[in-house]
């Protein structure tokens, strides 16, 4: 008798369903919408004499947001074709987190380090960590690629980049 693989995959995952997950972007996208409307009324979302209040626009995106939640959250709840899958499992969520928690910790890194500085470090971590490149190999790539957009933006374009509260690049007088 042969075995399938497929069933006994499907079988171990567990996790939250899928339209459960359906559900709560439908409710943040209905709360979402329902703010867009009240403010948009609290602007002025009418017509005036001389054409649309500040509010008008806003407030029929906000409508169509919310519409678009109602209807996203009555599918997933009492729709007939609801995905009861499950959405994500512990190995996937993994996966995301491996490359989420890393891009959020850069995105602090930034406030402090600044773009350039963050951005070669978290090039060169990546490389090391995820990559399993050899930590002379990331080095030198995260140093090339933020020497090329450091000379791209700060010395042809004349545009400066944030270089953070501590300014680690300040000896360059930039």
């Amino acid at each position: 008798m042969e075995h399938d693989d497929n069933v006994s995959d499907t079988a171990a995952r567990t996790g939250v369903a899928t339209n459960k997950v359906e559900a709560v972007v439908a409710l943040l996208l209905l709360v979402a919408g329902l703010v867009v409307i009240f403010e948009s009324r609290r602007l002025g979302a009418g017509w005036t004499s001389d054409g649309p209040g500040a509010g008008y626009f806003p407030f029929f995106i906000g409508l169509i947001i919310t519409i678009s939640g109602i209807g996203i959250l009555y599918q997933s709840l009492l729709g007939k074709n609801r995905n009861t899958e499950v959405f994500v499992d512990r190995e996937q969520l993994r996966r995301v987190l491996s490359v989420l928690l890393p891009a959020l910790v850069y995105v602090l890194g930034i406030a402090l380090l600044g773009l350039y500085v963050a951005s070669a470090v978290y090039i060169a971590l990546f490389m090391v960590i995820l990559g399993k490149y050899s930590w002379a190999k990331a080095a030198l790539a995260a140093l090339a690629v933020n020497t090329l957009f450091f000379f791209m933006f700060e010395v042809w374009f004349k545009v400066p980049l944030f270089k953070g509260a501590l300014d680690p690049l300040s000896f360059l007088g930039y």
